[in-house]
């Protein structure tokens, strides 16, 4: 960034920090934050100290280190509410999660990942499969290959040749040309399936829902468990009212 004569190095540091505290669990150390960004001790102790004033960082328990504060949770209330594909999604989604009594998400396509605004639960599930704002990356989660099939084949080799394609289960795909396959398979289809390759257990089917354009910018997805579904039956039941609602969530969104 050295030529951007705009981007401010400053505010970059602080949200680099901030950026730290939220990949890591559990409260940081001063000495902590200043290892893993790469700051000296004095400004990521000014940094620190300005974000705790601010409300973006917290204290630890006991006073000890530090963790990301509420405050951030008021940035992610701010941005769901004043975006149009989640507020339109919303009713859509809580019908169709009603009638396949499943998980079902929506997920926003950030270029090497997605990233899940809206997820509705029916069952106990794995912590983490519950959260809004877990990201994931495109090659191997079924909304991320929805969305590349709609994308161009230079792009779609941009992406994986950017991807980190490290396996976040042991029945994660990395091998380029299967998942090229696969996204191919979802073109023809019009969703895409993921078997066990985010979650252990899970069944994922995922749907790219397009703008104006007919650019991919989200996901529809629907989740469930293998224990209680074969791939044919889970396809068969929930494919056509996944593709629907996708149709019906796209192109209807301001420019």
């Amino acid at each position: 960034m050295a030529s951007d004569h705009l981007f401010v190095q400053s505010l970059a540091k602080g949200m680099g920090l901030l950026e730290t505290l939220g990949s890591r669990p559990g409260p940081l150390s001063l000495a902590d934050l200043a290892e893993l960004t790469g700051m000296d001790r004095s400004t990521t102790q000014r940094m620190a100290h300005t974000l705790v004033q601010l409300g973006y960082i917290e204290k630890g328990a006991n006073g000890r280190g530090f963790v990301l504060g509420r405050k951030v949770l008021d940035r992610t209330f701010d941005y769901l509410r004043n975006n149009p594909l989640v507020e339109r999604a919303t009713p859509i989604l809580t019908d169709l999660q009603r009638e396949v009594g499943e998980r079902v998400d929506l997920s926003l396509f950030d270029d090497l990942s997605i990233i899940y605004a809206w997820r509705r639960q029916t069952k106990r599930q794995t912590f983490f499969a519950t959260l809004v704002g877990r990201r994931i990356p495109c090659y191997c989660s079924s909304g991320g290959r929805a969305i590349l099939s709609h994308l161009s084949e230079e792009r779609v080799d941009d992406i994986l040749a950017r991807s980190s394609l490290e396996p976040l289960t042991p029945k994660t795909e990395t091998d380029v040309a299967v998942i090229k396959r696969r996204i191919d398979q979802a073109r023809e289809a019009n969703y895409a399936l993921a078997l066990e390759e985010t979650l252990l257990g899970e069944i994922a089917m995922g749907c790219a829902i397009l703008d104006h354009d007919r650019q991919p910018i989200a996901a529809l997805h629907i989740a469930g468990s293998l224990s209680e579904w074969t791939v044919e039956a889970f396809v068969q039941r929930f494919a056509p009212l996944a593709i629907e609602a996708a149709r019906a969530l796209g192109g209807g969104l301001p420019r």
